[in-house]
């Protein structure tokens, strides 16, 4: 069987698609699994290193920027659509599944006009434009949370859960240890924001160092800062004398959980996923620009929500 994968651009996109790929491996290795995604997405150099071939596509933002933006990235879809057509022609898949974000536009549209079976994963709560859209062209529908039923066509839509990699739940403890350079003996946080990491979480982080002086010697940390921070926020550990790791981005996300006693994230789907089948005790501090502000509504059910609000 022949299966592409189009999506990407965060990792809360890419991971469900790399999960699915995994298990459709493991119940048949003669699986053909092709990526589409765009070269300047977490797809570019994450794919490769699972071992996936991948094809890039222009594909740019639609929402919340200038008229001029607007018209560009039209243009990259059009030009999408035309090098979609030429990759499905050539790879001739059975299915294409969309995993989310503006990558996965022009794909799965063409899929639909080449009359190609389509199928649409949605992570979060409130479902993305892009998936909105798609919703009325695919044949189905997996998402997360229940409340996302209501942005597509009922009949499409089954309840799966979010797929996490199965390897997140085997990450060695020991080969974390040694992997990060880490201390056995400490109580280990693990922070990150995102694939792209965050930088107010980052800030927050180093404003609270200081505090934390008089556990100096019993904690430790693994910071994922994303590529802007890492210097300022390496340099701020070093400074209060503190044990760790800081990167600017993890690819061993089974050895971080595995090392991990305490996680301090952000809330993206994929991260409560991950959050969830490991077990990790963690701090969550939701995104507060996301989309309808999902990050802060699947952490909490509507009837509490109204009132803290008040």
């Amino acid at each position: 069987m022949r299966v592409v994968i189009a999506g990407g651009g965060t990792g809360g996109h890419l991971y469900p698609g790399l999960a699915l790929a995994e298990e459709l491996k493991k119940r048949d290795p003669r699986t053909e699994i092709v990526f589409m995604g765009t070269g300047h997405g977490i797809e570019a150099r994450v794919v490769p290193r699972e071992g996936y071939t991948i094809k890039f596509i222009p594909a740019e933002g639609f929402v919340g920027v200038s008229l001029f933006k607007k018209g560009r990235s039209l243009y990259r879809f059009m030009q999408a659509l035309k090098e979609s057509y030429g990759y499905l022609r050539e790879i001739r898949p059975e299915i294409v599944v969309g995993s989310g974000g503006y990558a996965s536009l022009a794909p799965l549209v063409m899929a639909w006009m080449l009359s190609i079976p389509t199928m649409l994963l949605e992570q979060n709560t409130v479902a993305g434009r892009a998936n909105r859209l798609l919703g009325y062209i695919v044949k189905s529908i997996c998402i997360t949370y229940q409340d996302s039923m209501a942005y597509f066509p009922r009949e499409k839509v089954h309840l799966t859960g979010n797929p996490v990699r199965e390897r997140i739940l085997k990450g060695s403890k020991s080969s974390g240890l040694r992997l990060f350079s880490l201390g056995g003996d400490l109580f280990t946080i693990f922070i990150f924001g995102g694939s792209a990491g965050a930088e107010s979480v980052n800030r927050a982080m180093i404003d609270a160092l200081q505090y934390l002086l008089d556990l100096r010697e019993d904690i430790q940390f693994l910071h994922q800062t994303g590529e802007k921070d890492f210097e300022t926020v390496r340099d701020a550990y070093r400074s209060y004398g503190y044990t760790g790791m800081v990167t600017p981005f993890i690819y061993q996300m089974p050895e971080a959980y595995a090392v991990a006693d305490l996680v301090v994230s952000r809330s993206g789907a994929t991260t409560l996923a991950e959050i969830c089948v490991t077990g990790k005790p963690s701090i969550l501090v939701p995104y507060p620009y996301a989309a309808a502000n999902h990050q802060d509504r699947r952490l909490m059910p509507e009837n509490l929500r109204g009132l803290v609000q008040q």
